[in-house]
């Protein structure tokens, strides 16, 4: 039993109140909503917790009347934003103490960063340093300029800087002294260490350290694991994952000085995998491990980590474009071996890639939720551990994916 994902270990020794669940359950004004025993009882709703702190049993009867409501849930494709759900609290018992706590029932927790917000925010005044990489384009871009217009001394480490690409000449453009473009390709050593070289000769006292990394350079791909070549899994991985090791293990230094934070931009699948995705997966379930690991081992030294979950936002990264989606599927053809080609077919290889371009048609325009989870971030006293910028589908997809049985998540999802 979880309450929206939150472990049955993290609610074994709560018990609720039974008025306010009466009040705040979610099925009390469901036309399949279970039955409920006399409230003259004391009763209240059929699934509550039992005195014990368990769910309690309740006959098999009474149980598949929600399941036509919980299957609407977990297949309709719902945008509504998060941000948009009322707020609820279910307050909990602590038999220990005789105590009560409130547990957030309802998904306001993984709205943007401004209504989160529940400790006094970091003034970002007094040049606060943050460097953001992959600023060409998409989050890092947007980023860069919104955490400038924040106060930020910001950093903005670009792939195609030495190339005069568009993106660095709009961030030039701004003529500021507190928004440098730096040339930054995270899988060379050297122009990472040029990059910390950078920053500590720019920073006006650089024992007091550097307040920001955030590891947004990223790229991503297609193809079942039989079309994918081994160079594709290791150049994904190489920037995804061991760029993000790479920057942060040389950028440690002047954060830890600083009591800094480092955000890591993962992904929704580096949560929950999906068919044809393997390589970006493999390297945002790598950034998830790691990110925790640092989390861990920088808590004592006063520097936070978080992880951003972005949700579909292919649509206003232009990650992909009707054109390069062809060009990736016609390399991938032409570079499988005779026998794969021949064991699947022209047919069944068009199908997928078909289903690769619809999905990159889809999703989300507005960026700003990615950005406010990273502003939030770097400016609350009391950051959040993971953000999930993404709409109600995919939100309830990942938690579907993550905490139900394998067998059941794979038949609403994937077969």
């Amino acid at each position: 039993m979880s309450v929206l994902g939150m472990p049955a270990s993290c609610t074994r020794d709560l018990a609720p109140d039974p008025q306010e669940c009466d009040q705040l359950c979610p099925l009390q004004d469901s036309p399949v909503r279970m039955q409920q025993g006399s409230p003259a009882s004391g009763q209240g709703c059929t699934h509550h917790f039992s005195d014990a702190g368990v769910p309690s049993t309740e006959p098999a009867r009474r149980r598949p009347t929600i399941l036509p409501l919980v299957a609407t849930m977990l297949t309709a494709r719902l945008s509504r934003p998060l941000s948009q759900l009322p707020g609820r609290t279910l307050n909990f018992y602590e038999r220990e103490n005789g105590t009560r706590r409130p547990l957030l029932c309802s998904p306001t927790s993984f709205d943007s960063a401004g209504q989160r917000t529940y400790a006094d925010v970091v003034n970002p005044a007094g040049s606060k340093a943050v460097l953001v990489t992959g600023c060409d384009s998409g989050f890092g871009f947007s980023l860069a300029k919104h955490l400038h217009s924040k106060g930020f001394l910001v950093f903005a480490g670009c792939l195609m800087k030495d190339k005069g690409d568009v993106g660095v000449k709009e961030l030039d453009s701004l003529k500021s002294d507190r928004l440098r473009t730096i040339q930054l390709n995270v899988c060379k050593s050297q122009e990472v260490e040029a990059a910390v070289e950078t920053v500590r000769s720019s920073l006006g006292d650089p024992e007091k350290g550097m307040w920001g990394l955030v590891n947004n350079a990223g790229i991503s791909t297609f193809g079942e694991v039989e079309f994918t070549s081994m160079e594709t899994y290791k150049e994904v991985a190489e920037v995804n994952l061991w760029g993000t090791v790479r920057m942060t293990k040389s950028f440690l230094p002047l954060i830890r000085r600083a009591k800094g934070r480092v955000i890591n931009i993962s992904s929704m699948l580096g949560r929950m995998a999906n068919p044809a995705r393997s390589p970006y997966c493999i390297s945002k379930f790598g950034v998830e491990a790691f990110s925790d690991c640092l989390r861990y081992e920088m808590h004592s030294l006063g520097v936070k980590v978080s992880v951003v979950e972005p949700g579909n936002f292919i649509v206003a990264t232009s990650l992909y474009s009707p054109e390069r989606i062809q060009a990736i599927a016609n390399k991938m053809w032409d570079d499988l071996p005779e026998v794969v080609r021949k064991d699947y077919g022209r047919k069944y290889f068009d199908e997928k890639i078909a289903k690769m371009e619809t999905y990159c048609s889809s999703g989300s325009t507005d960026t700003s939720p990615v950005i406010n989870a990273v502003t939030h971030a770097l400016t609350a006293a009391t950051p959040y551990t993971r953000y999930h910028p993404m709409d109600y589908y995919w939100w309830l997809r990942m938690q579907i994916m993550t905490h139900f049985p394998g067998a059941i998540s794979d038949k609403i999802y994937i077969h």
